[in-house]
């Protein structure tokens, strides 16, 4: 077990991507936060891993939720070793129709809600010492612009730098800050992306879909469990000579 007696906070760890990694964490041995502002589905998710997870309550938009939810993972594991910052929004419209709330609503969650869940589980490290490790969750839409996707692709931009800076800043305290930048992953997620393609594409529904897929090198999507092996990796001692760096994780979509 690569994890064992670990403690990780995971946020937007209800479904998806983010309860894929705590249930791999889990498996390594750790205790796993699962983060959430939908807390009945955190508690299920919770219920169903079993006694290492536990669920939290956790809005990324307001600070004091921020405050209470690391105050409270101390509170049930004694310490947190491990963030993910896991929660994110995704939206897309053509530049002349970006309406600054769902410019506001994008940012808030993907930048904001990051950078200080960040600055709280890095301040509770500091002060407990002995480091930790921070994983950001990128995308391959922060390594480029893409016509339909501005706003989405700015704040994931934002997210592998503010990655480079708190890497560089907070390993003087032994703390790693990496990041995963995955491509295009497969869930329920995608229902509503291919319907936003659908619409400003003016295409069937279910082709985005399709054609995203086959366009991977690799020659399908990505799954949430394809992207576990990184975020143990990432969080283990193998690890602790790895620094501000953002890790493709896309099945060949991107190559840095």
């Amino acid at each position: 077990m690569r994890l064992k007696g670990k403690t990780a906070l995971i946020t937007g760890a209800a479904r998806g991507i983010g309860r894929a990694f705590a249930e791999a964490y889990v498996h390594e041995g750790a205790q796993v936060a699962i983060a959430d502002i939908h807390f009945d589905a955190a508690r299920k998710t919770a219920a169903e891993i079993g006694p290492q997870a536990h669920a939290i309550k956790l809005d990324v938009t307001d600070q004091a939720s921020i405050d209470a939810a690391v105050a409270e993972a101390v509170a049930k594991m004694g310490r947190i070793d491990i963030l993910i910052n896991n929660a994110a929004l995704f939206d897309a419209a053509p530049i002349v129709e970006i309406t600054r709330a769902a410019y506001d609503r994008l940012f808030a969650v993907n930048v904001a809600g990051m950078l200080f869940a960040l600055q709280a589980v890095a301040k509770h490290m500091i002060a407990r010492g002995g480091g930790g490790k921070i994983i950001n969750m990128a995308s391959q839409a922060g390594r480029r612009g893409e016509s339909l996707v501005a706003v989405y692709c700015a704040t994931k931009a934002a997210v592998i730098s503010i990655t480079q800076s708190a890497g560089l800043n907070l390993i003087a305290h032994r703390i790693n800050v990496n990041a995963i930048a995955p491509g295009v992953v497969d869930g329920e997620h995608w229902e509503g992306v291919d319907a936003l393609f659908a619409k400003y594409e003016h295409r069937p529904s279910g082709e985005k879909k399709r054609l995203v897929g086959e366009a991977v090198p690799y020659g399908r999507m990505g799954s949430a469990q394809d992207l576990t092996g990184m975020a143990i990796f990432l969080a283990t001692p193998e690890a602790d000579y790895i620094v501000a760096q953002t890790y493709n994780v896309d099945g060949g979509n991107w190559m840095s």
